[in-house]
C-alpha cells in the first residue's frame, strides 16, 4: 500500500509548483518564515475536504454535477483574482515589501486553505491518484485511502515548509532592492491571474 512507487509519485506531485506553493513562496518573501509556515499549514489542511470526498465517493458526484462543479470553480477563479489584486495593492496580503506587516497566523492559514478548498479538480485528482495503490480489499479500502491521504498531507506540509523557509531566507537579500520587491509583487499577481484563467477553462 505505502510503497516506494506511491511515495515517489506523491513527492513528484507535491514538489511541482502549484497554487499552494506560489502562495507559500509569496508569504515567505513578503512576510517571512512565520507567515510561510502558517501558509504551508493552511494549504495542507485545505486538502482534507478533497481527500474526504475522494474517500467517501463524493468526488464522483462533483465530477458528474456540472452545476456544483461550476459553482466551486468560479468561486475559485474569483478568489485567485483577489489574491492577484492583493499582490499588487500596497499593503496587500501578498504584496512583497520591506514593511513586514504582521498578520494573525489563522488568517494566513485560512487563505491558504481556501486556495485548495475552492479547486474542484482536487477531489477528482485524489480519486484518480489513490485507488491504484490500494490493496484491493474492499473491507479496508476506506482505511487505506485515509492512510494514503495522511501520508500525502504530511509530505505536502514538509515540502511546503521547505519552500517557505527558502523564500524567507531569500527575503533578506531582497530587502535592499525596491525594484526587485516590486517585480516580485507583479510576478505573483500575474501568476495568480494566470492560474485563475486556467481554472476558468477547466471542465468537469
Amino acid at each position: 500500500m505505502i510503497s516506494l512507487q506511491f511515495l515517489l509519485t506523491a513527492l513528484v506531485v507535491v514538489i511541482a509548483p502549484g497554487t499552494g506553493v506560489i502562495y507559500t513562496l509569496a508569504l515567505g518573501l513578503g512576510r517571512g518564515r512565520r507567515a510561510a509556515l502558517w501558509a504551508a499549514l493552511g494549504c495542507t489542511f485545505g486538502i482534507v475536504p478533497h481527500l474526504a470526498a475522494a474517500t467517501l465517493g463524493l468526488a464522483a458526484v462533483l465530477h458528474t454535477s456540472a452545476l456544483l462543479f461550476t459553482a466551486v470553480k468560479w468561486a475559485g477563479v474569483a478568489y485567485l483574482l483577489y489574491l492577484a489584486w492583493s499582490s499588487l495593492r500596497a499593503g496587500g496580503a501578498l504584496n512583497v515589501s520591506a514593511a513586514q506587516t504582521r498578520q494573525p497566523g489563522w488568517v494566513i492559514a485560512r487563505r491558504g486553505a481556501l486556495i485548495n478548498i475552492l479547486n474542484p479538480k482536487l477531489s477528482i485528482f485524489f480519486l484518480a491518484l489513490l485507488p491504484p495503490f490500494l490493496s484491493g480489499n474492499p473491507a479496508t479500502a476506506t482505511a487505506e485511502m485515509a492512510l494514503l491521504g495522511a501520508v500525502f498531507m504530511a509530505m505536502t506540509f514538509g515540502v511546503f515548509v521547505a519552500y517557505g523557509v527558502f523564500a524567507a531566507a531569500a527575503r533578506r537579500w531582497l530587502l535592499g532592492s525596491e525594484r526587485a520587491m516590486a517585480w516580485l509583487s507583479r510576478s505573483f499577481a500575474a501568476i495568480f491571474a494566470a492560474l485563475a484563467g486556467r481554472l476558468a477553462l477547466e471542465r468537469a
